[in-house]
């Protein structure tokens, strides 16, 4: 099996991992993973894949450019970010997730980051050894045009180079990792606590 065929493997589960878990419902989300770095190709999901039902076959490998050279369809519309955190943190993997409580809390961000902080989850969070740590996520506005979008993106990146991930607002979540294993822990850990943290604003929220 090639490196690419063993990566569509593991991304077809960890979408179906984050659908069983309501994080990529229908069509939402996307999940890559590099194949190679030079040249650099990653293996990414295709565009309107219900996460629920992802085979390998719904993932295809696109080069620096975004363009298809390996397996059949149309990358995610959201290619151009993939690549982008590739190239801006050294990711091996690039998670992305549609909750409801990550896209409730993106709204939620004061001075343009959700700031995480007190809880022991955080310390899933790689290099994090401290429930102390103050993890700010930064809150970047929509878009339906991510490629015009990519200097922005890394712009954000560079202003928040300990973050472990951003939300987009009203959208989700994207995280990384140095590889599939660690990203799906930044998945798991960051859900986790925009639930918590969503739970007990709800208790104090008013009508």
């Amino acid at each position: 099996m090639s490196s690419f065929d063993a990566l569509a493997d593991q991304l077809a589960a960890v979408g179906r991992h984050c659908y069983e878990r309501g994080w990529a419902l229908g069509t939402s989300g996307n999940f890559s993973a590099v194949v190679r770095a030079d040249p650099l190709t990653l293996a990414i999901t295709t565009s309107g894949v219900d996460k629920g039902l992802l085979e390998p076959g719904h993932i295809v490998e696109i080069d620096a450019r975004g363009r298809v050279v390996g397996g059949a369809g149309a990358p995610s519309a959201e290619a151009a970010l993939h690549l982008a955190i590739v190239r801006s943190r050294g990711a091996g993997a690039v998670l992305h997730t549609h909750s409801t409580w990550s896209t409730i809390l993106s709204d939620e961000g004061a001075d343009g980051a959700l700031v995480i902080e007190g809880y022991e989850m955080l310390k899933g969070l790689d290099g994090v050894r401290t429930h102390e740590h103050h993890e700010r996520l930064p809150v970047i506005p929509n878009t339906q045009d991510w490629g015009a979008a990519v200097p922005q993106v890394e712009a954000v990146l560079r202003q928040y180079p300990a973050a472990h991930g951003f939300l987009i607002r009203r959208h989700g979540l994207y995280t990384w990792g140095r590889d599939l294993a660690e990203a799906k822990r930044h998945v798991e850990i960051l859900e986790f606590l925009f639930e918590a943290m969503g739970r007990k604003r709800g208790r104090s929220w008013q009508p």
